[in-house]
Parts: structure tokens; sequence; C-alpha cells
């Protein structure tokens, strides 16, 4: 069983991965590996003091993969899943194995959305967030932007052009809608 003490067993002989695996078990030899000392099997359960650790309290539900039978007994705590993003990664975990490309391409979505939901909260701040500052299109002027990739054999050269799409295209698109429906509430009036 998983998180125990006990040492878990071994599926095959190792005479038979030897002649299955070429070169599989070259480091047996205890002569040959200078880790030996401290992997000596402990007969009283390798000095660990549980049958199986103690397991951290569960706040609130954690997201965990169709995969285990139950959480981890230690998980981490630090960034709790919340709003729209927290429901996609929730549901990306109840719904699709970690084997699957759908569960990984929503924890990316659930990432872009909880980028977008942390900026949207900015907005409810005294300091909001500033495009024009924190993404370093400043520095393409000030610091020898265009200077460090003409010429330099850079691979990321290629998507330069979609670079500005990418980083301002959503935020041209949120002020138009803005816009657009600041204009429509003012002609309703």
């Amino acid at each position: 069983m998983t998180y125990t003490s006990e040492r878990p067993p071994i599926a095959e002989s190792s005479d038979s991965l030897r002649a299955r695996i070429p070169g599989w078990g070259a480091d047996l030899d205890p002569k040959d590996r200078p880790s030996v000392p401290k992997l000596q099997w402990q007969a009283d359960r390798s000095g660990a003091h549980w049958e199986f650790p103690e397991r951290q309290p569960e706040k609130w539900p954690r997201e965990r993969s169709i995969e285990h039978e139950f959480l981890t007994p230690v998980f981490g705590t630090s960034c709790p899943p919340k709003g729209l993003s927290g429901a996609l990664r929730r549901f990306s975990y109840r719904k699709y194995s970690e084997g699957r490309a759908a569960h990984w391409l929503l924890l990316l979505a659930a990432d872009r959305v909880d980028a977008w939901e942390s900026h949207l909260r900015s907005f409810a701040t005294l300091r909001p967030d500033n495009p024009i500052t924190e993404t370093g299109v400043l520095s393409e002027v000030s610091r020898h932007g265009f200077s460090s990739r003409v010429g330099k054999k850079r691979a990321d050269v290629k998507h330069h052009l979609a670079d500005p799409i990418i980083v301002a295209g959503p935020w041209v698109l949120a002020a138009g809608l803005a816009y657009s429906a600041a204009r429509k509430l003012l002609r309703r009036r």
C-alpha cells in the first residue's frame, strides 16, 4: 500500500529483469555503489515511528487525481482553488485522468482564468495592474530591445511579431468592450 513504512514488493526478480532489459542491475553490486550504507533496509521499519503517516487536516475539499484512492498524507494549501479558475481545476481533477491531455489543458486554461481574475481584482485596489509597465514593453525602447534580436541567431525571434498581439491583445479587447459598453449606456440616457 502507498505511504506506509513497509518495503514495496518487487514485481519481478532481478534475474528476469536482467535477462529482459540489457544493462539492468549494473549497480546491484554494493562495491559499485557509494550510497549502500544509507540504503540498507532496517528490520525495525527503517526507523519510522509510524505505520502510516499522520494525515494533514483537510480544511476544504482538495483536488486529487482520480487514479489515487485518497489524498496524500501531506499536501499544499498555499493557493486554495477559488472562483471560476478553481471550478475549472476541480472539474479537471474530477473528470479526467492525469494521463489525458484534456486534464492538463483544463489546468492551463484555469491558470489563464486565474490570471484574469487577479487582474480584475486589482481594479478594486488602490494600485491596479498597469499593463504598459508590468509587461516590460517600455524596456523594448529603453534597453536595446530591437538590437538584441537582430543578427543574434536567437531561437525566439520567430514569435516576436506575435508577442504584442498575445500580450496586448486581451487588454485592447477588454478596453474596447468597456468603451463600447460605456457608450451604449450613455446613449440610453
